[in-house]
Order: structure tokens, then sequence, then C-alpha cells
């Protein structure tokens, strides 16, 4: 449920009603919007006398919403959440470029890459040191070594860091990482989320392979409810019958998620195709339908790679690409 409450309304009168919605077991969530102040109710409001409330001298409108997610609903909260990390800023028309290897290798790598990104205009590092795999065999990363580099090349460029938590037990080692990603594969690790919930730091959070965005939504919703507000969402391609990419990227998502709710959506085009000719085009795509952020695979030597070489760009490549998307930012102003 929602309350609308009119402009330069009365302090006492306002107080009277917060208290006696807080003595219904109601949670209440208050933002304000350009013209007037939103109080959104989370709980059972079925005993809510909706008339009642809209009697009252100090309120213009009371709405019951039926989406499942409250916190991450728009209707909520009608302006766009900016989240700050660092100098860089994500939302409410701030763009976000984030860059970086799959995976952290060695410490030459990873601070080359950084200096690299950072005389490019990236605002963020993402590197991966623990990595998911699907085959067992594969380099699974470098795990709290591979931290410890990143924090290396942050330390020497001032670039945050964007790096993915594969499970609860490594949380300790995340404490002086800027933002954790929340990869596909855990998207629904309701636990994990809860406690990521506890956490005063940006989540990442990408889309799973197969979900819905209503299901993506409530995953957001169970770190805003734990109290942690500050969740970033990542279209990152779902699993369909095509195979000519390696996801196909839901481009649609970015408009409808601005619609649904006011976090800030970016994209991986990296993930989403496979492949790194097709990242350009995709970027773009993505600028141009609105999205507040790309996080792009690049490394100095792809071929070499010893992760997703194949769909990462070079440095030169990104350098080419954020320039393109200065010029395409610039004529959508």
């Amino acid at each position: 449920m929602i309350i609308v409450l009119k402009p330069n309304l009365d302090q006492k009168q306002y107080e009277n009603l917060t208290m006696w919605l807080r003595n219904m077991n109601l949670e209440l969530h208050e933002s304000d919007g350009l013209y007037s102040k939103i109080i959104g109710l989370v709980g059972d409001t079925s005993a809510v006398d909706t008339d009642l409330i809209g009697a009252m001298e100090i309120v213009e409108s009371v709405k019951r919403i039926h989406e499942p997610y409250k916190a991450a609903n728009r209707k909520y909260h009608p302006l766009d959440t900016v989240i700050e990390v660092g100098a860089a800023k994500i939302g409410g028309g701030n763009f976000c470029a984030i860059a970086g290897p799959c995976s952290v290798e060695t410490e030459e790598q990873i601070c080359g890459i950084a200096r690299d990104l950072k005389s490019i205009g990236a605002q963020m590092l993402r590197g991966g040191a623990f990595k998911p795999r699907t085959s067992p065999y594969s380099f699974q990363g470098l795990g709290v070594d591979g931290l410890g580099l990143l924090l290396k090349a942050r330390a020497e460029t001032g670039l945050p860091i964007v790096t993915e938590i594969m499970d609860l037990s490594q949380l300790p080692a995340f404490e002086d990482i800027d933002v954790i990603q929340v990869g596909a594969r855990n998207m629904q690790n309701f636990q994990m989320l809860k406690e990521l919930g506890k956490v005063r730091k940006p989540i990442l959070l990408k889309r799973g392979l197969s979900n819905t965005i209503e299901e993506w939504l409530m995953s957001a919703e169970y770190v805003m409810a734990g109290g942690n507000g500050n969740v970033i969402l990542c279209e990152r391609g779902i699993r369909t019958f095509e195979t000519a990419t390696r996801n196909t990227l839901d481009l649609s998502a970015i408009p409808v998620v601005k619609e649904l709710s006011h976090l800030p959506i970016i994209v991986d085009p990296s993930h989403a195709t496979g492949h790194a000719k097709y990242v350009e085009a995709m970027s773009l795509a993505a600028v141009a339908a609105g999205a507040d952020g790309l996080i792009i695979e690049v490394h100095n030597n792809p071929t070499a790679a010893l992760c997703d070489g194949q769909q990462s760009l070079t440095p030169e490549a990104f350098r080419k690409l954020s320039g393109k998307i200065d010029v395409l930012r610039k004529s959508m102003a």
C-alpha cells in the first residue's frame, strides 16, 4: 500500500499517522518525491481502512499495489536511486563504465589493465578472484590471493573494485571490496541475499540464466528487505534456444525495469554475446535503450587469457568503444 501525502503537511498530523501505522505492525518506507512525501507500507495491510486514511487532511491519495516486491518498487520510491562508489555514480542520469578481465591472473596483469582502463576513463575495475566454471577442470581463480591483487590495483589507480562472491563463507574476505557481485547462478541463493542485506556496500545483482524480471526484482527485494538499499541490477543475457551467441541479451529488460523499479540497471554485453566482435554493437544498443552503465571484459592479451578470452576486448578496442559511447550519449542528451 502507498500513501501519498499533500505538500506542506502538518507535522503533528504526520507523526500521529505514522505512529498509528507502526502500531499496526507495519513497516514504513518513506521517500520524498518532487512535490510530495510518500509512505510505503510493508506487511499485512488487509486490516488497513483505505477510506479512513484517504479522508485524513494531510493525505492526497491511497493506493494498494499488487507486485510482491515493495522496497524495489518505483511506486514506493518514484525518484531514481543513485548509488555512489568513490567518485563514480550509477543511476539518475549518471552513466558508469566498469571494465576489467574475467579473472585476476597475476599482479602484472591486473595492475597493467587497471592503469590502461584508468587512462581511458573507466570508473570501476572488475575482475574475478573466485570463478564459477562449468567444468571442474577449468581455472577457478586465485581466490583470496586474487582479492589481494585487486586491492593492489585499486591502491595504484584509485579505481573501485567489483568482484564476485561465490559462497557466504567468503564474505569476511570481501570487507575491503567496494562492490560485491552476485552472479547469475547465485541470483536465487536467498540465504546469501539475506546476509548481503546486512552489508552496507553496493551489491551488483546479475539476472539469472532463466529468470523472469519479477524473480530478479524479488531477489533484489531480499537484499533491500535486510536494510541494504544499494542494489545495482545487471542484465547479462538469458538462456534461450539460440546458439549463435553465448546467451540472448534481453535489452527490453532495461525499459521494463526502469518502469517497475527505481534501482539502476547496467548491462554485461560480454557474457551476453560470448564473442568480442559483438560487444561493441550490444554496448551501444544498451546505451541507446537507457542503461545506467556497462560492465565489459577487457584483457591486455585475450588470446592468452585463462578465462573467457574470446569475449574480452583489448584496451585499445575498449578505448574506441568508449569514444563511441560518449558520442552516443551526447546525441541522446
